[in-house]
Order: structure tokens, then sequence, then C-alpha cells
């Protein structure tokens, strides 16, 4: 998926949430104060003209819906953290979160089990 702007990516999430939505859904989904809906319907032409969103017309509407679902999206972005930023080694990249968000006993032990389990 490409690289999406901090607004895109709110849509996206939104639209996740949703399954699907027209443009009128998506602007009553964000909280207060809502963006101007010139301004999503302008952000979704883009995801869609990046591939990011698909759409279909339902009953004289358009229904926005995401290409990729959540997980696949989380999981190749997750994958390209991990070869850019520490040498595709997934214990570099746990232990540099380990490290900085400096887990509590509770929390160590809870990943070890997750580890042990998988």
């Amino acid at each position: 998926m490409k690289k999406l702007t901090k607004r895109e990516d709110q849509i996206m999430e939104i639209i996740w949430e949703l399954k699907a939505a027209s443009i009128r859904e998506i602007v009553d989904a964000f909280p207060d104060p809502k963006p101007h809906y010139n301004t999503v319907a302008t952000l979704v032409k883009i995801l869609v003209k990046k591939e990011v969103l698909k759409s279909e017309m339902i009953a004289n509407s358009y229904q926005f819906s995401p290409v990729q679902d959540f997980e696949e999206y989380r999981k190749e972005h997750l994958g390209n953290i991990k070869e850019k930023f520490f040498d595709n080694s997934l214990t570099k990249m746990m232990a540099h979160f380990a490290k900085e968000e400096r887990l509590t006993d509770a929390e160590k032990d809870e990943l070890i089990k997750i580890i042990k389990k998988g």
C-alpha cells in the first residue's frame, strides 16, 4: 500500500471500521470539528487514485471500501519498518520497543508467554 498522509490515514481508519462508506458517512464519523465535505471528497478521490480505496455506485451514491484490510496493511507496514530500521531483524525491533517503552515485569512476562506459545 502506498504511503498515506495523516488525513488520508484518518479516512482509512474510518473506512476500515465501517467496512464501506459514502463521503457523508465518512464526514459524520470524524470527531468535531468535522472536516468539510469537499475536503473529504478530494482525499477519497486521491485514495482511489492511489488504489487504496475502491468505489462502487449503490443507489445513486458511491460507496468506498478498502482494497486491503487493516491486518494486511499493518503486516505490510510493520514489515517495511522492520526492514528499513532494524536490518530486517524482529529481535532488534522487539528489543528496541521493549527498551523504549519501559515494559513492566508483567508486560515482559506476557510477551515471553506469547513468544513461547507462538
